[in-house]
């Protein structure tokens, strides 16, 4: 039988762009289901059952429906082990994994509250008063995080002014030079060769990129994730990965959203702005 593998997703979700980074890599052909996460479709009963946590994205695999992206990565390489992404050796497999527990754990919750804070509320505001509230309140008890339904509804209505801002700010660019201190070594974070770890790590930077938030690393500031990104945007595998799904009105969005957010940014990381 021929496999077959459908990937619902969204352009701006940086899980589901980790994925199709994932499947880039290994050459694998996917069919996609396009999500469009901030008109709401998420919330459709239908791909509720797919994905009770109402998140992209959702691998389904000959009929099995796998969730998570992390988990849906390590799926892929187990199932499809030519040419493997994760290390071989277990030390630096190891290694790899302490950057994907760090993105599960840490740096996915702070991306979605940056997203939200600098760009998404703008975003949604479109949908007008009545469907802003239908929309925050689809979102179900345990998604992100178990407590993301009412953080939303905050980092939504305050933006930077929300009580989670600064630690949210000052998390991301912790990582920021985590990243520098790893490249130290050499040019990927896990190692000599390109892993699982640099393919975890590359959708919370480029969000950053999209945003406009540059100043972060550039001018000297981490110079070794500034090369690092030029190489990860270097690989042919980066366009169709993270570009190609974009509209080109969520990417305007992100930009001048973004570029208007990053003086508060800057304020609280004590960059000149």
């Amino acid at each position: 039988m021929t496999d077959k593998l459908e990937l619902y997703h969204h352009g701006s979700s940086v899980c589901a762009a980790k994925v199709r980074f994932y499947l880039a890599e290994k050459d694998l052909p996917w069919e996609g289901h396009y999500i469009d996460i901030l008109k709401g479709d998420q919330f459709d009963p239908a791909y509720i059952k797919l994905n009770p946590k109402a998140v992209v994205p959702t691998l389904v695999h000959n009929g099995t429906v796998i969730r998570d992206s992390t988990n849906i990565c390590e799926y892929l390489d187990d199932v499809f082990p030519e040419r493997q992404v994760r290390p071989e050796d277990p030390l630096m497999r190891a290694e790899a994994r302490y950057w994907t527990k760090a993105v599960d754990e840490d740096l996915h919750p702070a991306c979605g509250a940056m997203t939200f804070m600098s760009s998404h509320r703008h975003t949604i505001q479109r949908l007008g008063p009545e469907k802003v509230q239908e929309f925050l309140n689809s979102t179900p008890p345990f998604s992100v995080t178990a407590d993301w339904h009412e953080r939303k509804k905050i980092f939504v209505r305050d933006g930077f002014d929300a009580p989670d801002a600064r630690k949210t700010v000052e998390l991301y660019d912790r990582y920021l030079k985590k990243m520098e201190d790893a490249l130290a070594g050499s040019d990927w974070l896990a190692g000599d060769r390109f892993t699982f770890a640099d393919i975890a790590m590359t959708p919370y930077v480029v969000r950053l990129d999209m945003m406009s938030m540059q100043p972060m690393w550039t001018n000297g500031r981490l110079p070794r994730v500034a090369d690092w990104l030029d190489r990860i945007k270097g690989r042919p595998t980066f366009p169709p990965a993270f570009l190609d799904w974009m509209p080109d009105h969520l990417t305007d969005d992100l930009k001048t959203n973004g570029a208007q957010s990053w003086p508060e940014v800057a304020e609280i990381l004590g960059i000149a702005a």
